[in-house]
């Protein structure tokens, strides 16, 4: 029987970050002097999406900003990792280190690929004590296309050594779930909240809380 494998998307999955992200855009826009709230920067569709998507989209609406998006994406990464390193309020999502040990013990490999770099994903990792789960890490700043494209999962699921179609993936977001199935996948949505309105009709299950997914 071929081997098989879970990928995970981190924010919206591992974590219930989306509001820090959210909150730290905004924060790192208005210091270089542009006034922003979270409702001018339709922030629901970016969800799962790279910084420089959002970034790029951003300095075209607001020229006030200059044209080079990467560096107010520098000051919202410097904004978001001290809310990764101190906030209390940031944990797993309710069931996660449940599920991780589940698949384990089940003989499953384990990937996680995320649109963050790889930084933040090592510090949410190693601040939960949960990166000894993972048998491979992709991050969206080592390959050419965000999602929507494939590309962080298709690099996930090499490194595991495991085949597509044999990999399911778990998502938040429209933009992941699209990349999963473009990658040739399965995927299971997850419904979170504080991710905002997501289509989800690509997905192969839907579920609310990770003790519904059966292995």
């Amino acid at each position: 029987m071929a081997k098989k494998a879970f990928i995970f998307d981190m924010d919206g999955v591992i974590i219930d970050s989306e509001h820090f992200h959210s909150i730290t855009k905004v924060q790192a826009i208005r210091s270089f002097g542009v006034d922003v709230s979270e409702a001018d920067l339709n922030l629901e569709s970016y969800v799962g999406r790279s910084a420089k998507s959002f970034f790029s989209d951003v300095i075209a609406k607001y020229p006030a900003l200059g044209d080079d998006w990467e560096v107010i994406a520098r000051k919202k990464h410097e904004l978001y990792q001290k809310i990764l390193r101190e906030d209390p309020d940031l944990k797993p999502i309710d069931g996660i280190p449940e599920l991780l040990e589940r698949l384990k013990e089940n003989g499953y490999k384990i990937g996680l690929g995320s649109s963050s770099v790889m930084a933040n994903i090592q510090l949410v990792l190693g601040r939960f004590g949960i990166m000894d789960y993972f048998d491979a890490i992709a991050a969206g700043s080592e390959v050419e296309h965000a999602k929507p494209a494939p590309d962080v999962y298709l690099l996930t699921a090499s490194r595991l050594g495991i085949a597509p179609e044999n990999c399911t993936v778990v998502e938040d977001a429209t933009a992941g779930i699209a990349a999963a199935k473009a990658a040739g996948m399965r995927c299971i949505a997850v419904r979170n909240p504080n991710s905002g309105e997501q289509d989800f009709s690509q997905a192969d299950v839907v579920i609310d809380q990770y003790d519904e997914i059966k292995l």
